[in-house]
């Protein structure tokens, strides 16, 4: 490998790696910086509620609104790329959240927080969904989509990891305000990483795709970003699959954003565990998350991805079912192992259904992905709202974390009714007339 200065080339000791892995790096760091945004809604519950006597359930509809946007957002961001890049959609989305964020340390009432919270952080939000992990791995990949699909979908969890008990410990230290504006300055922060470093396309560079052997041209941008979104999801929603994979992916979303990231710490705190410990106990949910990501990457790889989805959806069903049982003041080992198991299958169905839309539909597959991710944020957004609602009447979040469970164990069964989209037979040659082939034998 040489590189070039001046007129002169320079030898380099050792191979430069393929320009693909630093925008997959700024793309990671960028999924960490935004991460803070996701990590606070659970924490704001309890000191809302106290604060301006707010009930759970109108906290939780506001969650439920940005859970919601967050989800519907998505395809459109995806389109928006197609128009105008990466680069362009992520810098302004990110504004957007700082913006939101940091208007609610001003609000008084809950449409405020609806309005701050829910709209601009859950429209800004949609824009950083996974829509965007798959439009880079899809235009600058074509070898380790699966890992790299499980390295940006872990960088989530690793902003978590970061941000969660530093959230925890500002809200019981200084109140709610500061951490929202730490999510606020975090989004910004990232932003002149995103302009400078970030490309769009390989084309950009003059590269090829890591893993392809012949440059890819760069697409025009795609006018009309709204009309392509719904045209896709109208294309896409005549087939069986795209319905398995979305309501596979809407119990997903009711079984993590919307019941354990939003209801587990006020869950916990409900049976005498401080705000900090459970916090703490999320954010080592995040540790696992990450190396259960990763390898669930490596996984889809090289195993069939519908099988993948009906074992991690089970397990998961099945873990829910005992955490009712395991709530307690401290932190008991029992705990631990729901975490540790919970927490290695967080997002690990992530890579195998971004693996199964890129396999259905092809280079239609971000856009679908983002319209399957949109089931997944209306699920969380359904959940994040009914567990509130059922904290208020029951007096506990038992009977949520029961039907999240069961929930868990329908979506292991859809993923295993799911099919492998018809494989196109060559077509075979055309045998040539009986005389011809006699006189060439002759």
């Amino acid at each position: 490998m040489t590189a070039v200065t001046g007129n002169r080339p320079l030898s380099l000791p050792f191979p430069l790696p393929h320009r693909a892995w630093s925008v997959a790096a700024v793309a990671f760091v960028t999924i960490i910086g935004a991460a803070a945004f996701t990590s606070l809604p659970g924490l704001l519950i309890d000191p809302l509620h106290e604060e301006f006597a707010w009930s759970r359930g109108s906290i939780g509809f506001a969650v439920s609104v940005n859970l919601a946007l967050y989800g519907i957002t998505a395809p459109f961001a995806a389109a928006l790329m197609d128009r105008f890049g990466i680069r362009r959609v992520v810098a302004v989305a990110l504004t957007v959240i700082a913006t939101g964020s940091a208007l609610t340390t001003v609000m008084t009432a809950a449409w405020q927080l609806v309005l701050y919270w829910g709209v601009l952080v859950g429209l800004g939000s949609g824009s950083m969904a996974l829509a965007f992990a798959a439009t880079v791995t899809n235009r600058w990949f074509t070898a380790r989509r699966g890992l790299v699909t499980g390295i940006l979908t872990a960088a989530g969890a690793s902003g978590q990891l970061v941000f969660l008990p530093l959230l925890s410990w500002l809200i019981e230290a200084h109140g709610w305000r500061p951490a929202a504006i730490t999510v606020a300055l975090s989004a910004l922060a990232v932003v002149p990483f995103v302009l400078l470093l970030l490309r769009d396309h390989p084309a950009d560079v003059g590269l090829a795709p890591y893993g392809a052997t012949e440059a890819v041209p760069k697409p025009p941008p795609v006018p009309g970003a709204a009309r392509r979104a719904l045209t896709v999801l109208s294309r896409a929603a005549r087939t069986g699959p795209f319905w398995l994979l979305a309501g596979t992916f809407a119990i997903c979303g009711a079984s993590t954003n919307g019941l354990i990231k939003t209801h587990f710490v006020p869950a916990a705190h409900d049976h005498g565990m401080p705000i900090t410990a459970a916090a703490s106990l999320l954010a080592v949910i995040g540790v696992f998350d990450v190396i259960g990501t990763i390898a669930s990457g490596w996984f889809t790889d090289r195993f069939d991805a519908r099988r993948l989805l009906a074992v991690y959806y089970a397990l998961r069903g099945i873990s829910l079912l005992f955490l009712p049982m395991l709530l307690a003041p401290s932190v008991e080992l029992p705990m631990i192992f729901f975490i540790v198991f919970y927490g290695l299958d967080w997002v690990a169905t992530v890579p195998p259904t971004i693996a199964l839309c890129r396999e259905h539909y092809g280079d239609d597959s971000a856009i679908v992905f983002g319209w399957v991710l949109a089931s997944h944020q209306v699920g969380a957004a359904v959940v994040a709202f009914v567990g509130g609602v059922a904290r208020d009447v029951f007096g506990s979040y038992d009977v949520v974390f029961l039907a999240s469970g069961a929930l868990c164990a329908a979506a292991a069964l859809m993923a295993l009714v799911l099919t492998r989209p018809p494989v196109p037979v060559a077509e075979a040659p055309t045998p040539a007339p009986v005389g011809e082939r006699a006189a060439k034998a002759g």
